[in-house]
């Protein structure tokens, strides 16, 4: 019996910069208790698309790409191919369009 290969995350540059940027701006406007809820939230999703990677829907810019909507102010870009989900970006969703992958 064939086994069922498990899918890695890689998170692209854009993405992890995309990351430090709301941690930045969580500690200077909140604490470190929000911080620590952000890392929760992607740790969560990592998870959940690992087990389910084509479970959030395609992006209304781009059909390769999916969105994972965390909060009501965090969504996460990625695509999936059959070795790997790339983390393309991380956006504070009050962004405009514009910065959407």
């Amino acid at each position: 019996m064939a086994e069922k290969q498990s899918l890695s995350i890689h998170w692209t540059d854009s993405s992890v910069s995309g990351s430090l940027s709301i941690k930045k701006y969580l500690l200077e406007e909140f604490s470190q208790r929000e911080v620590d809820n952000f890392y929760k939230l992607l740790e969560a999703f990592e998870k959940i698309v690992l087990t389910f990677p084509r479970l959030y829907p395609k992006s209304i810019k781009n059909s390769k790409t999916h969105r994972a909507v965390l909060s009501k102010q965090l969504s996460v870009f990625y695509t999936v191919s059959k070795i790997q989900i790339t983390v393309i970006a991380v956006l504070d969703t009050r962004t405009g369009y514009s910065k959407w992958p």
